[in-house]
């Protein structure tokens, strides 16, 4: 049991009915979760307004209610709480309650378009293999040090994330490395967090279904880094066009990473091949088993990262060239017949230009190159003509399929993919709406050194449709087929 008031600390409060000093149980913003003596935080969602559901909280037994408009009809015995934002208050008063765990451990946030995943997971792994207790906030997975939870958002709710980072605090983990979405930072989940660095990995297009434009796509962004303390670190590519936006407010020190520009921290690609690629950081050379020029960004940003947080740049240096690929990231299988698979979470244009890139640049020029993807449905729509149109002028043959079609129709979803094809490549396209025969038929148009690329979901273990998820596994799926070819 804590007290309402110390919860409350911090918070701007529009109003007040009952009293502060009274003790509660826990902090929710779910009404069916809500048990006696709890205060329920009242949030305005996308789909739902948590205001429509005060009185069925009342009557689970919530002591006190937190909302951004009082209700007409007052219970006696509950105190009330109106705030300027639910979403701000929820997150604050979730850092208090879970005794501001983010003060007690070096909590680093990723934000970008793409590499979020990757940057925060090989991190984690760094700091593991040089010794530490580390913790990790991811799209994959939450680590605290070697346990595992599983995680359904990119920045989950600032409940969930408090109450990870106070089991981090438990078990003494110094590091924290956690992905920061637009969304999360749009919706204020990280408020209330304090951060000892941010890193800004790239930005393209993605989620202006969200944001509508790209100006406060980028703007989102910028928020985690105006609002970065004093004696936190910047870290940015400014390579990146919005690289130095970034910096602009900040208070926090400010560092750079580039491979073409001046940056306090520079890298060169000497080779890149399908096992690895031959770096220059720093005057030394580095064998990684990263692939591609966007991992070549990715390693520069860890090993910036590590230098900033105290560790020695040989020693990072070495342990960046043990360091395996993320599950979902470039994950490649090659079958006896030589065929290469690559899954790839690719699913923004920029991402999904970085992967074929990569792959044209490695092959020999004999190989056919085989891209399945797709787009997810209830999302920005904008995008899937310019995917269209990048897959197929940069691939030899084209699956058009499902990603996740969530509730819209998929082949609605393939017609504004195919809409962005230009006419001299539509004889390239195959349009197959089951995933599942799309990435068969990818494996049995393939002929011995071909690459098949089958992007969108990567790590994703499950395919969403009209809210029921089925297992369903790119890699495993690829992996088996061309296993079966073979024999």
């Amino acid at each position: 049991m804590k007290l309402l008031k110390d919860i409350l600390f911090g918070v701007s409060l529009t109003a007040v009915s009952g009293t502060t000093n009274c003790s509660v149980n826990a902090v929710c913003f779910d009404s069916r979760k809500v048990q006696m003596d709890d205060v329920f935080v009242a949030i305005k969602g996308t789909i739902t307004d948590g205001h429509k559901y005060i009185r069925k909280a009342i009557d689970l037994g919530a002591k006190a209610i937190i909302c951004e408009s009082l209700p007409d009809d007052l219970v006696n015995e509950v105190t009330y709480v109106e705030v300027a934002n639910g979403n701000s208050a929820l997150a604050i008063m979730a850092s208090n309650y879970y005794d501001n765990p983010s003060k007690n451990l070096k909590l680093v946030g990723v934000t970008g378009t793409n590499g979020k995943t990757t940057v925060s997971s090989l991190l984690y792994q760094l700091f593991k293999k040089a010794g530490y207790k580390v913790g990790l906030l991811s799209t994959i997975k939450i680590m605290v040090d070697d346990k595992e939870y599983d995680t359904s958002h990119t920045t989950p709710d600032a409940l969930t994330i408090n109450y990870h980072l106070h089991l981090m605090n438990s078990v003494g983990v110094e590091f924290c490395f956690m992905e920061v979405s637009s969304h999360g930072i749009h919706q204020k989940r990280t408020e209330g967090l304090v951060f000892e660095g941010a890193i800004f990995t790239n930005l393209s297009h993605d989620h202006l279904d969200y944001h509508k434009t790209f100006a406060e796509y980028r703007d989102t962004k910028k928020i985690l880094f105006d609002n970065l303390p004093k004696k936190a670190f910047a870290l940015t590519n400014i390579d990146d066009k919005n690289g130095l936006v970034m910096l602009q407010n900040t208070r926090a020190r400010k560092n750079t990473y580039a491979l073409k520009n001046y940056a306090d921290y520079r890298a060169q690609i000497l080779e890149n091949q399908f096992d690895g690629q031959l770096l220059k950081v720093d005057d030394n050379e580095l064998w990684t088993k990263l692939i591609g020029h966007f991992n070549a960004y990715n390693i520069l940003a860890i090993y910036a990262t590590a230098d900033l947080l105290g560790l020695e740049r040989l020693e990072t240096l070495r342990l960046l060239s043990e360091l395996d690929n993320v599950d979902g990231r470039f994950q490649y299988y090659i079958s006896k017949k030589k065929i290469t698979a690559i899954v790839d979470y690719a699913h923004t244009p920029d991402a999904l230009k970085n992967v074929l890139e990569t792959i044209n640049t490695l092959r020999t020029g004999n190989e056919n190159v085989i891209t399945v993807v797709g787009c997810g449905g209830d999302r920005d729509r904008s995008k899937r003509p310019v995917m269209g149109n990048i897959a197929s002028e940069m691939s030899n043959k084209i699956i058009f399929t499902s990603d996740n079609p969530r509730t819209e129709s998929p082949t609605a979803i393939i017609s504004e993919m195919e809409a962005g094809v230009e006419p001299q490549n539509t004889k390239k396209i195959l349009s197959i709406e089951n995933r599942e025969q799309a990435i068969k038929t990818a494996c049995q148009l393939a002929v011995d050194n071909d690459i098949i690329l089958v992007a969108g979901k990567g790590h994703e273990t499950y395919q969403e449709t009209n809210g029921e998820r089925v297992d369903f596994d790119d890699f495993k799926m690829v992996k088996d087929l061309l296993n079966q070819m073979d024999k």
